[in-house]
């Protein structure tokens, strides 16, 4: 535990130390403000104090700012051979991966920490449902790291951090757009396998306050799954 640690606080480090993260912080919180407050809000439209507005945005603007911060986690160690160095050190392949996604989902959630006073803004307008918005941020979170674990899957295979956003944008946009529009075309078992394939679907039913095992369960097991992928490429090295 001790080595994953230290790799996520190498990252975070190297998030912090410059422009990079400070800028999809920046970028993150103005797009969420703006589609939230100004187009869609449920606060002002419909006189409801909610944040369902900010969630299912926040859950689209992952689809770009996820694979931003994770494009470069492989990719760039295995363009310039300090993945090879990283790993000759005393940790495993799994700790690497591990110690990235650790680094990856704390930038998440601190990007989600600076929402926190959207929250406040809206209790004080109405009686907020509590219990919905903290299921809300906890699908955010779930989501997250269903996003991470597909990135470091797309960063793990290419040397090229552009190319490694788009592959981890494409598998996003099929898990969170593509497959639960397909659903809606499609019935019996295929519709219901690609209902269950949609991240948003599992989103939406935690955003609405119901905490469904398996909605957790499918989030875990694709961020599960990203690992380690991730984590057999890299195995792979050479």
């Amino acid at each position: 535990m001790n080595a994953i640690w230290t790799i996520a606080k190498k990252e975070l480090n190297t998030f912090f130390d410059s422009l990079i993260a400070y800028l999809l912080l920046l970028i993150f919180l103005v797009l969420a403000g703006i589609f939230t407050w100004l187009y869609g809000s449920d606060v002002f439209l419909s006189g409801q104090a909610s944040l369902r507005g900010f969630f299912v945005m926040a859950s689209y603007l992952f689809l770009f700012f996820i694979p931003a911060i994770t494009m470069r986690m492989l990719a760039e160690e295995r363009n310039t051979g300090t993945i090879e160095l990283l790993l000759t050190k005393a940790v495993t392949d799994r700790q690497v991966v591990l110690g990235k996604f650790l680094a990856c989902l704390i930038l998440v959630i601190v990007a989600l920490l600076f929402t926190l006073p959207y929250y406040v803004t809206v209790a004080r307008l109405g009686n907020i449902d509590h219990g919905a918005t903290i299921c809300g941020y906890l699908g955010l979170i779930l989501i997250s790291a269903a996003y991470i674990g597909i990135g470091l899957a797309a960063s793990s295979i290419t040397n090229n951090q552009i190319v490694s956003f788009l592959i981890a944008f494409v598998v996003c946009v099929f898990f969170h757009v593509l497959f639960g529009f397909f659903a809606n075309f499609t019935s019996g078992l295929v519709g219901d396998v690609l209902q269950m394939l949609s991240t948003d679907h599992h989103f939406q039913s935690i955003a609405r306050g119901v905490i469904d095992t398996k909605d957790v369960i499918f989030f875990l097991s694709i961020s599960g799954l990203g690992i380690l992928l991730a984590e057999l490429s890299i195995s792979t090295r050479g």
